[in-house]
């Protein structure tokens, strides 16, 4: 059984490694720490299953993997995210992901969550069903947030932590007037007037 593990933090890598190493003692585990060593490892490489982080430097996650179910559409994709369902479970699981499990969570559910992916099913947690259930809403129901596109909610929660036009531009290898074109659509979708309202709308609604 060959493991690809993709994250940014080094102890989040080797945390997992032994997880998943006490009870698949014969798992082939092998790692990465970005979005571009995760996408040329991902389609180089045969796997069973592929564990990523949501958040990378590079790529987002998401991003990464529509990537990846377009170049090798059945490797299973296992998402992990510190963020909980609200913010990405739907957005991962409409891109192709196999699952969806927080950090938190994941010293108890890794195992059970990787074997059944293995045996051809989706991982979805409770939590994570309900969230699921929820986006079935007509759109006009949904939350203003849930409207906004994966890279538009990418540039929101930059902007809510505090980056900058330019610092959001370095991040994503795009140009300012880019990014401030995102903000735009973010503002307009959601009808709010400036950064603080933003902020005020991600704490209202346990988006930080």
């Amino acid at each position: 059984m060959r493991i690809l593990i993709a994250d940014d933090h080094s102890l989040i890598r080797e945390g997992l490694r032994k997880i998943l190493l006490e009870s698949l003692p014969f798992a082939e585990v092998h790692d990465v720490a970005d979005s571009a060593d995760l996408f040329k490892k991902a389609i180089s490489e045969k796997w069973d299953i592929i564990i990523s982080d949501i958040s990378m430097p590079g790529y987002s996650g998401i991003e990464i993997l529509k990537q990846i179910k377009e170049h090798a559409p059945s490797t299973p994709v296992l998402m992990l995210s510190m963020h909980t369902p609200e913010q990405y479970a739907v957005r991962a699981i409409k891109a192709g992901a196999s699952g969806y499990l927080t950090k938190e969570s994941a010293p108890y559910e890794l195992v059970k969550a990787v074997q059944q992916i293995l045996s051809g099913r989706k991982y979805i947690t409770s939590e994570v069903a309900e969230v699921l259930a929820g986006s079935l809403e007509q759109k006009d129901q949904r939350a203003p947030h849930e409207q906004l596109s994966d890279r538009e909610f990418e540039v929101f929660k930059m902007i809510v932590m505090g980056k900058s036009i330019s610092e959001i531009g370095e991040i994503l290898s795009l140009n300012v007037n880019t990014i401030s074109t995102y903000r735009a659509r973010i503002m307009d979708k959601m009808k709010l007037h400036n950064n603080a309202d933003l902020v005020k709308y991600a704490i209202q609604n346990n988006l930080v």
